[in-house]
């Protein structure tokens, strides 16, 4: 990894960081729930963004440089896989068990789709 791959991997990851925030905020101002569908949707986008560009970069079509900053910086900062799972674990601690399961379960099945979704597309270009 050369030096300037490593600082655009580091930008990447805050501008996700700040990405995720701002998106789940105005997601969360926008729709009042029990489910944490600014997680959830940024879990799923992400999936899907990270397994086209796996897809471009097998195909030859997209740098390993450009997967190491958008894949690995950008979509490390933009997901989060601990909020999700401790979100999970908040809704069955209140006793929100269809939606601790939905939650936790649905996120997982759904964001697993939607990478190989991605990979799928990713490899037909």
């Amino acid at each position: 990894m050369t030096p300037l791959v490593f600082i655009a991997l580091t930008a990447a990851g805050g501008l996700g960081a700040s990405s995720r925030m701002l998106i789940d905020g105005l997601i969360k101002s926008r729709i009042s729930t029990s489910l944490p569908w600014g997680t959830i949707i940024i879990n799923v986008s992400g999936s899907l963004v990270l397994g086209l560009l796996t897809g471009l970069v097998g195909t030859n079509l997209l740098p390993e440089a450009w997967h190491l900053v958008l894949g690995s910086g950008f979509l490390g900062g933009y997901t989060t896989f601990s909020t999700a799972s401790f979100e999970t674990v908040r809704l069955l601690q209140e006793r929100r068990w269809a939606a601790g399961l939905a939650n936790g379960l649905g996120t997982l099945v759904v964001s697993t789709a939607t990478s190989a979704f991605g990979l799928w597309l990713g490899g037909l270009v």
